[in-house]
């Protein structure tokens, strides 16, 4: 039975695992993941139950310096996330220096006066006795209510980080039904899904120039089968024409990838159809933005 919920801001630069741990945690795929940077545009929640203990994590998008309005909407998010949980957990990689974006994150981080448990993530590249270095650098920074060394991706560490996070549960009912992994409508999954190999699949800035709106999305009759219908946003015309490549093969695809997670995803078999169109500069306008559901 839960009696205790708790609220914990996943925030770090971009590429230092915020989401692969959201995923870990949770047990689902609630968040896309790539390697590349900006990966997460929106605040994300995850939902798990640990022991009597509801845990709602924040997964928001990488800390960095803002160069469109999309940007700047991702960054404002952070800075949201921050202000109102029951705690923060500032996720770092393994190397001994405090970056531009770590620094002004923990000013924001002590500013808000929430308590903050740094994440040291990516343990398993480094040897042991190099951890200790950063946990001093850190340590002189800020005064921590904990400090964690994990490995997101091997499930080192993720115990003794749990039990950090129950500390900060409170007396409460529970937030979520126990069955629910994160807060996204499923349309906004899928798309979030073909973003993602859109990312993985293409080079350059041709990714962080997209956006995909969920045109359809409906169960046929008598079958066990979703059409989805999607449509891929870019912002310029050459973009469109990698993207679809020579007699449609990079479109395909990315649509095959795409539609394998979807029916991971819904249980199901899917029906995938996509499109490609071009929205010069969305990034900066407010309305598409809104359109494509970052800003609310």
């Amino acid at each position: 039975m839960i009696t205790k919920t708790a609220m914990i801001a996943i925030v770090g630069r971009p590429n230092v695992g915020k989401s692969t741990l959201t995923n870990v945690l949770t047990g689902d795929k609630v968040a896309i993941v790539t390697p590349k940077p900006q990966t997460t545009r929106n605040r994300i929640f995850g939902v798990f139950t640990h022991g009597q203990s509801q845990i709602v994590l924040l997964d928001t998008p990488g800390f960095h310096k803002a160069k469109t309005r999309l940007g700047d909407y991702m960054v404002g998010l952070v800075k949201e996330s921050v202000a109102d949980v029951d705690a923060v957990a500032l996720v770092v990689e393994p190397v001994d220096n405090i970056g531009v974006q770590e620094q002004m994150l923990i000013e924001h981080i002590s500013r808000s006066k929430v308590p903050a448990i740094l994440v040291i993530n990516k343990i398993d590249t480094v040897r042991v006795d190099l951890v200790l270095p950063i946990i001093e650098r850190y340590s002189a920074k800020m005064k921590f209510d904990a400090i964690v060394p994990i490995s997101a991706k091997k499930g080192d560490g993720i115990e003794a980080l749990l039990k950090e996070f129950d500390k900060h549960a409170k007396d409460g009912p529970q937030l979520f039904p126990e069955d629910m992994t994160t807060d996204q409508p499923e349309r906004q999954v899928i798309a979030e899904i073909i973003r993602e190999k859109l990312l993985i699949c293409l080079d350059r800035e041709i990714p962080h120039g997209t956006a995909v709106e969920i045109t359809k999305f409906s169960e046929r009759e008598g079958d066990e089968i979703i059409d989805v219908d999607a449509t891929i946003y870019c912002e310029k015309a050459s973009h469109k024409g990698m993207i679809i490549g020579k007699n449609g093969v990079m479109l395909k695809k990315i649509g095959q990838y795409a539609r394998e997670d979807i029916e991971r995803f819904m249980g199901v078999k899917v029906f995938l159809q996509t499109w490609v169109k071009v929205k010069e500069n969305w990034r900066d306008s407010q309305t598409l933005m809104k359109n494509f559901g970052y800003i609310k």
